[in-house]
């Protein structure tokens, strides 16, 4: 269990090294980054392959979930910032933990911006919703989780922190002298969409959230999909 922690921890140290390195040295190459993010993000699912033989359905699953939240940006497009993606990650991580939920999140952004455009916040999605599925998969079993409210809250929470991660990357990316001001501009000027954001997480969770838990509960109990990381 040690050794799996390890290796995730590193996958994540390098998954950061790689937006930094994208951003400061390659930042005409993100799509290379972007895809060197997810071999990055499978690597736990590998080193699983090593101590287990995996189901394919379980990979397939993987592959359906994260084309679902994908996709799930398309409807929701012409609404400024309201997506429901965080939602499909963060219920799929719920139910599947946090290697699952890294690599949702992560897949989820590349996919939906081969239909929203691809470009130097590629590798900074991929990273922000990877982690969103990461910390949720963390903190699954804790007791605030298993409350409606708390879902919610939680929901809302990471609304604000996605966009701020975001918002970091604007700055980096295409503001060449860092200005306190134009730092404080930028997320003084998004507060509205990061609001639109948190406030969708929080209601897509306290509507759909108890319906989406129990179908994929019940095909990982049904199916025995990926109980081990669960």
């Amino acid at each position: 269990m040690a050794r799996a922690n390890l290796i995730i921890l590193s996958v994540l140290l390098l998954s950061i090294m790689c937006v930094g390195i994208s951003t400061f040295y390659f930042s005409d190459h993100y799509l290379l980054i972007s895809f060197l993010l997810v071999t990055l993000s499978i690597l736990p699912f590998y080193y699983r392959f090593q101590v287990r033989k995996m189901d394919t359905r379980e990979i397939v699953l993987i592959a359906i979930l994260s084309a679902i939240a994908a996709v799930s940006r398309i409807p929701f497009a012409p609404i400024p910032n309201v997506k429901p993606v965080s939602f499909i990650i963060m219920v799929s991580a719920m139910v599947f933990g946090k290697e699952a939920g890294f690599i949702i999140g992560s897949t989820a952004a590349l996919v939906s911006n081969i239909f929203f455009g691809q470009g130097p916040w590629t590798p900074w999605q991929m990273f922000a919703w990877g982690m969103v599925g990461f910390v949720t998969g963390l903190m699954k079993d804790t007791k605030w989780m298993t409350w409606r409210l708390g879902q919610a809250a939680y929901g809302f929470v990471w609304g604000f922190v996605f966009d701020w991660f975001m918002n970091l990357s604007v700055m980096i990316n295409f503001v060449k002298d860092f200005q306190w001001q134009a730092l404080i501009a930028t997320y003084m000027a998004g507060f509205y969409f990061d609001l639109a954001h948190a406030c969708s997480n929080a209601l897509f969770l306290y509507f759909f959230g108890a319906s989406w838990l129990k179908i994929l509960d019940r095909f990982k109990r049904k199916y025995g999909l990926l109980t081990q990381e669960s």
